[in-house]
């Protein structure tokens, strides 16, 4: 039986689930105890099963990520949490040298079942270094599997099926998702990694999105369709494993393809699905396919330059009917001057 849950709810529920189910399971990480436990992620956790089993740790990045690597190849399945992709970036020897290397190494013999949990996205002055989306440099890694769920139901069945798995699992949250609500069923399930969801079905173009950008990919829908356009919408919930073969054939039946992604523009998980359609059947495509992301800029603390740096629905829908030949006017891209489009809705309150 399903009932409505926050994102953040979700999540917790789904750990307090496997912290249940599987004594090995731990959690830590930096404020994985706090009073606001991550979003609410992991409130009341540490209450309900101990300080042994959910902790903080010290502000060491590369220190306690070699220590969740160290007890996941000794048996134990960590859930270590780094609070923004961009920390992360000071344990990127242990993620990509270590975690994800041991089982190739050893022959099979030795495994990291490892889940990083990290926090992604814009929001209220983040800035250069605290709301970047570098989830195609881990997707790049062979040994890693990248998790992005956008709804509150993926995100209880994906991190369930993350802390099942043998493999080192990078799971990746968006904070503007943390508050949105969704049907969640009851009790203990999970969700296939590396299988994507048709969130919209529709005839006319295929929409490819992952995490927040699905939201953005559905309002584009809708606006589309007084247009008479039906988009298919795609919400990819895993770019590595790549479920290629429910957007090609979803490009089979539509002909046309836009790619909606969380990261800039050059090198991004865009131009890896556009090539991966193009390698299959280059005949498939009626027009040239679009790629709709963030510029190859830093990522902007100023608001007025952060409402010109996010795409949103509109330029999703702009790069749609240029595909058809239809016309677009800039202006209707561009946001008015008081916009605040860093802050999602008034239930956000802050970056972290």
């Amino acid at each position: 039986m399903a009932r409505p849950l926050t994102y953040s709810q979700a999540l917790n529920e789904a750990l307090a689930l496997a912290l249940e189910r599987d004594p090995a399971v731990y959690l830590m990480g930096l404020g994985v105890p706090d009073p606001k436990g991550i979003f609410g992620t992991t409130l009341g956790l540490a209450q309900r099963f101990g300080a042994a089993r959910v902790f903080d740790m010290p502000c060491s990045e590369n220190a306690m990520t070699g220590v969740a690597i160290g007890s996941a190849l000794a048996g134990l399945r960590p859930v270590m949490t780094h609070q923004r992709i961009d920390f992360a970036l000071l344990a990127v020897e242990q993620i990509v040298n270590q975690a994800a290397k041991w089982h190739y190494m050893f022959g099979g013999r030795m495994r990291v079942p490892l889940v990083i949990r990290m926090l992604i996205g814009r929001g209220w002055g983040q800035g250069p270094q605290h709301a970047q989306c570098l989830h195609a440099w881990f997707a790049h890694v062979p040994g890693l599997k990248v998790v992005l769920p956008a709804t509150p139901s993926d995100a209880k069945g994906l991190l369930l099926a993350s802390v099942a798995d043998n493999n080192p699992i990078v799971f990746l949250e968006h904070r503007w998702l943390h508050n949105v609500s969704g049907d969640v069923p009851e009790g203990y399930y999970t969700v296939p990694l590396g299988r994507a969801r048709v969130a919209r079905p529709g005839k006319d173009v295929t929409l490819v999105a992952t995490s927040y950008m699905t939201l953005e990919a559905l309002r584009a829908a809708e606006l589309l369709a007084p247009l008479a356009i039906e988009a298919e919408v795609i919400d990819l919930r895993t770019i590595s494993p790549l479920d290629t073969a429910t957007i090609v054939q979803s490009v089979r039946r539509t002909g046309r393809l836009v790619v909606a992604d969380l990261g800039t523009r050059s090198f991004g998980i865009g131009g890896e699905i556009v090539a991966r359609v193009a390698e299959t059947d280059p005949t498939l495509l009626k027009s040239p396919p679009a790629r709709v992301s963030p510029p190859d800029l830093p990522t902007p603390t100023s608001p007025v330059l952060a409402n010109l740096y996010y795409p949103r629905a509109i330029h999703l829908v702009a790069a749609v009917r240029r595909q058809l030949g239809l016309p677009t006017d800039p202006a209707d891209l561009t946001p008015a001057p008081t916009a605040r489009l860093d802050v999602p809705d008034p239930s956000f309150a802050g970056p972290f």
